[in-house]
């Protein structure tokens, strides 16, 4: 059983669609620690409430992203996952951190990559009257956003679209594909050799690269 530790900032939804995966037994893991830059997170909240370890390692303690990666990999080290996951974490890591663990954690992104790196993913969508949105889910590296890819899900924009509407729909996606690239990972079916991610049975386990969902 594979030992996951998740990195969240925020409300935590993904956090808790994997969790409810893990205690059904459909993703073959244990969700070991929930860390967390932000000490008013609510994914914190959902991880106590299913009595997961949590840690809040607030950046603002720390002078420099240096030091709040220090002890953030002292952490992480301790706990000796499988597989990290940043979930909404709002950090950019250093060296430090994704070159010991390169090929062990991954990053879900609101966007289909690479198009959109880094913030703001929605609005530039609507601002360029883009005809399709979506979500990827990639293995960190040093570059932000631009990780091995491994899978992506794409939904279709709708004419003149509310934002928090367009928001809603990209996360229903995330829902849905998160879990399944975390369950492959877990069974062994992804794997990262050097730069080149490797997929075995991909076809038989429902995600596709470039999967679409009608959300």
């Amino acid at each position: 059983m594979k030992r996951i530790v998740f990195l969240i900032s925020g409300n935590g939804t993904n956090l808790q669609a994997i969790i409810d995966k893990c205690k059904t037994g459909d993703i073959n893991a244990n969700i070991v620690s929930v860390i967390s830059n932000n000490p008013d997170a609510f994914g914190i909240e959902r991880a106590k409430s299913e009595g997961i370890e949590t840690k809040v390692i607030n950046h603002r303690d720390y002078e420099t992203r240096d030091l709040f990666d220090n002890e953030l990999f002292k952490y992480i080290k301790e706990v000796n996952p499988d597989l990290i996951v940043l979930a909404g974490f709002m950090r950019i890591l250093t060296p430090k951190i994704t070159d010991s663990y390169f090929g062990k954690i991954i990053n879900i992104h609101p966007s289909l990559l690479p198009k959109y790196p880094g913030l703001d993913t929605h609005s530039k969508v609507i601002e360029n009257k883009d005809s399709s949105h979506g979500v990827s889910i990639h293995y960190v590296s040093n570059e932000l956003d631009a990780g091995p890819l491994i899978a992506q899900a794409t939904i279709k924009t709708k004419d003149k679209e509310a934002i928090e509407d367009l928001i809603e729909r990209v996360h229903a996606a995330e829902h849905k594909i998160f879990p399944k690239v975390i369950k492959l990972i877990c069974d062994n079916q992804i794997l990262l050799n050097s730069e080149k991610v490797i997929f075995h049975d991909l076809e038989t386990n429902g995600v596709h690269i470039d999967e679409y969902y009608e959300v």
